[in-house]
């Protein structure tokens, strides 16, 4: 039977991507967007499509349970989130502050609850979220992002230590600056390695982390950003 990979905020970027190359790497594949992309992208991969919103457990919740009635297993599940509120720290309002929590911490916590049964009766399951550099190095362009996948770093440790016997794993990748985005050359002047990343080298990270190569990797944060931050 195929492995069956889940990529939440798949429609474009390193979602899509990722999706295309679990794809073709053998897998399964249901992908979910708000933007219908996400949706299109799983049929024409030969999967399940659904259309939602991270933001929403209700859409959560039926993608999974769309995906178990299409293919009857979860091994994996990738998620990605797009831009949170942004702006000066001390501009930010109570609302922005709790939407970026949904956004970049929260999206990770519900479907990890509605999947980790799941996982448990198979006895095993790989959880890949996409975080960001400024996890340890908070940068002012992103703040929310910063601030909230911090906190997920937290979660993701203290769930990996928790579920590591049963066969059960969460990672964190930490992208810097991806091709998908317009260039500055300030950015580039930061990045030891002279570019931003392709966002190939990022898909190939994730495929790694979900499948059974990582099995001995769990509560990682590992960084895919071209030496971009500076902390050991």
């Amino acid at each position: 039977m195929k492995k069956v990979v889940l990529v939440v905020g798949g429609g474009s970027g390193i979602g899509a991507d990722a999706a295309k190359k679990l794809a073709a790497d053998g897998y399964d594949v249901a992908v979910m967007s708000s933007s219908g992309k996400g949706e299109a992208l799983g049929k024409e991969l030969g999967g399940l499509g659904f259309t939602g919103s991270n933001l929403e457990p209700a859409d959560l919740e039926a993608f999974v349970n769309a995906s178990m009635e299409r293919f009857g297993r979860i091994d994996g599940v990738v998620n990605c989130t797009g831009h949170g509120p942004k702006g000066p720290v001390m501009e930010i309002s109570d609302e922005d502050w709790h939407l970026g929590m949904d956004y970049y911490l929260m999206n990770v916590v519900r479907m990890t609850r509605l999947v980790l049964p799941i996982m448990q009766q198979q006895g095993s399951g790989s959880i890949v979220n996409i975080s960001t550099f400024a996890a340890f190095e908070p940068d002012p362009d992103f703040p929310t992002s910063a601030i909230f996948r911090s906190a997920l770093a937290g979660y993701t440790k203290l769930f990996s230590n928790k579920y590591a016997a049963e066969g059960i794993r969460m990672n964190n990748v930490l992208p810097g600056f991806i091709d998908s985005l317009p260039e500055k050359e300030d950015r580039v002047n930061r990045i030891p390695a002279g570019r931003y990343a392709r966002v190939q080298e990022l898909s190939n990270t994730i495929a790694f982390m979900v499948s059974d190569d990582s099995s001995y990797i769990t509560g990682q944060n590992l960084r895919v950003d071209g030496g971009l931050t500076a902390s050991v």
